[in-house]
């Protein structure tokens, strides 16, 4: 299972991978010292990081994504409701929500999404 933490500065190195790729690892070197303002060597061994936690991967200098930005998010925001709320979605929507109320938008939205999910969609 991949470590769903990225610090400030890997997640704008994630960005750039995600936006780009497949990319060389040249180019990728290039962007970083562009966007970011890193060396080759920094470049690298944040790469070498997050492969090593399953993010992405350098195949003969080409840069990819094991999973999409999407697939990160919605697993670190998963992680996040079991570690904090046992697993509980309703726990955790009930603590999100708080004593805001819902607009009948929301709600319809809310109710639409888990209806879909009910019938396997």
């Amino acid at each position: 299972m991949p470590e769903y933490k990225l610090a400030e500065a890997e997640a704008k190195f994630a960005d750039i991978i995600w936006e780009n790729e497949p990319l060389s690892s040249m180019e990728l070197v290039r962007l970083s010292e562009k966007s970011l303002g890193w060396k080759k060597s920094t470049t690298y061994t944040v790469l070498k990081k997050l492969c090593d936690r399953g993010i992405f991967k350098n195949d003969k200098s080409t840069v990819t994504s094991l999973m999409s930005k999407e697939d990160f998010y919605g697993g670190k925001s998963r992680q996040f409701v079991e570690e904090t709320f046992g697993g509980s979605l309703p726990k955790f929507l009930t603590a999100f929500i708080g004593r805001n109320k819902l607009s009948d938008k929301e709600v319809e939205e809310m109710k639409n999404m888990i209806e879909s999910y009910r019938e396997g969609r």
